[in-house]
């Protein structure tokens, strides 16, 4: 953590490592991989890729130092290829970095890097949509109240709400599996994209290449071709989307006003057993008495504040949306670096790395702190009911309307039972009261063939919850068969 800085917890947490360390490997790997194809190409001598290969591997070039040297010719590459080739034997040095140019390294080094970040990513998306199934099953039947323009609405369950997270994190999963199986090429052209330096011997180098580092073998070199860059970040902002939409309901949620879900200990950083201990079969919260979050050695409570004793706050959604706020203006950064002018760029390419590898930091961070989030979720069904309650049946006014409209029209309904609603909020009655407490409200009840009883059953809100059981079920089966279609996370 030390190497990721001051915010890296928050920033940087789970296993998309960007950093240059990472960089800086992505790029030799690139550098061996072509030493090992030219050389099975005929264009190296016999042990020139194993020797550039150990010499990559050896660990004695320094990240820094090509950062300093990089000032003098405006990206790190040609120092790398100085410090990799007086690292080699003499009769190996031209199997460093021939045929290349400095993009076409740190362009595969890219590739690289996204093909580690993006499964890091998918395996936390897929363990926070997994999480989301077990919430979603446990809580079919859990009543709660629906919210629309943050008003209350009609009755929803509180497992058609975590289904609804499930589709979009299996949808996210499948998005970043496609780009990464399918987008990643790599990165071989030369001074102008043609190989020049090679002759015909080009496209066979390049086609080793992509066979050495398990990428795609592109067309033709995409220097100024940049819908790959594209494409990567724009996964990575779907991803962002899902999570930030999932922790924003979690931050409204968790409002002590609210109290309907919080965040186990787990979630920031605790000790997740401590959370998953209370946990029922299917991976969701039972709801019954929680243990108190566990105070680390250090004295600093999960969730707690640094001025008010009292508070818990929802530590892991609120390091979400740090992350995933930040993500449209990169996905924009790098959507804009994509007008790029003949052959190579001058100066939009550059502006494209240190977006791209924060990108898959952040949408990495983002999805590890959901996949902690959503595991230690606990559910407060009794609070969703009380909360429920509390809004004296005026969520079911719809229903109630409907019972009226085909004997007085579906206008007048909707105006009688506004009426209604709006005496029951005057005079802080329940709905059913506004209705039959008032002559000319019963009357036109009665004349509809409302009865008492009707006019409970219609104020029954799990009677009014539509297809959201079918939704649920239509849910968990679309994710036991993404289970099924995921590749491997490696």
């Amino acid at each position: 953590m030390a190497e990721r800085g001051l915010f890296g917890g928050v920033f940087a947490h789970g296993d998309a490592d960007t950093g240059d360390q990472a960089w800086l490997t992505a790029m030799l790997q690139t550098e061996a991989a072509l030493a090992r194809a030219l050389e099975r190409a005929g264009l190296a001598p016999a042990g020139a890729g194993a020797a550039v290969t150990e010499a990559a591997n050896a660990g004695t070039i320094d990240a820094a130092d090509l950062g300093r040297q990089a000032v003098l010719t405006g990206n790190p590459v040609p120092a790398l290829v100085r410090a990799l080739t007086r690292s080699v034997p003499a009769q190996a040095a031209a199997a460093v970095h021939k045929g290349a140019t400095s993009q076409d390294i740190i362009d595969t080094a890219a590739m690289l890097l996204a093909r580690r970040a993006l499964a890091a990513a998918a395996a936390d998306v897929s363990a926070g949509a997994d999480a989301a199934a077990g919430l979603a099953a446990a809580h079919r039947g859990t009543v709660m109240i629906g919210r629309t323009l943050l008003q209350q609405a009609v009755p929803v369950t509180f497992g058609l709400v975590a289904a609804g997270w499930l589709t979009g994190l299996d949808e996210a999963r499948a998005n970043l599996d496609r780009v990464r199986d399918g987008r990643l090429a790599v990165q071989y052209g030369g001074a102008a994209g043609t190989l020049s330096s090679l002759g015909d011997d080009g496209p066979r180098v390049a086609a080793l290449l992509a066979e050495e580092l398990g990428l795609r073998l592109p067309v033709l070199p995409w220097h100024t071709d940049r819908l790959r860059i594209v494409e990567v970040a724009a996964a990575c902002a779907s991803a962002a989307a899902v999570l930030g939409k999932i922790a924003r309901d979690v931050t409204l949620l968790a409002q002590p006003e609210v109290g309907e879900v919080s965040e186990g200990s787990g979630a920031s950083g605790g000790d997740v057993g401590d959370v998953r201990g209370g946990a029922s079969e299917g991976g969701a919260p039972d709801g019954g008495e929680q243990p108190a979050a566990r105070v680390p050695a250090g004295g600093t409570r999960p969730g707690g504040s640094s001025a008010m004793p009292h508070k818990r706050n929802p530590v892991a959604a609120i390091a979400i949306l740090g992350c995933t706020r930040r993500v449209p203006g990169l996905l924009a950064t790098l959507a804009a670096a994509a007008e790029q002018e003949h052959q190579r760029a001058a100066g939009a390419w550059h502006s494209e790395w240190e977006p791209f590898a924060d990108v898959l930091r952040l949408t990495g961070s983002a999805a590890s702190w959901g996949a902690e989030m959503l595991t230690g979720l606990r559910v407060d069904p009794a609070r969703m009911r009380a909360n429920l309650d509390a809004a004296r049946g005026l969520p079911l006014a719809e229903r109630v309307a409907g019972l009226l409209a085909p004997a007085i029209g579906a206008i007048a309904a909707h105006d009688l039972v506004a009426q209604a609603s709006a005496r029951a909020v005057a005079g802080d009655v329940t709905l059913r009261e506004a209705l039959l407490g008032v002559p000319g409200l019963r009357q036109r009840l009665d004349q509809a063939g409302v009865t008492g009883a009707r006019l409970d059953a219609a104020l029954d809100p799990a009677g009014y919850l539509g297809a959201a059981a079918a939704f649920i079920d239509a849910a968990l089966a679309a994710h036991r068969a993404a289970v099924r279609a995921r590749p491997g996370d490696g």
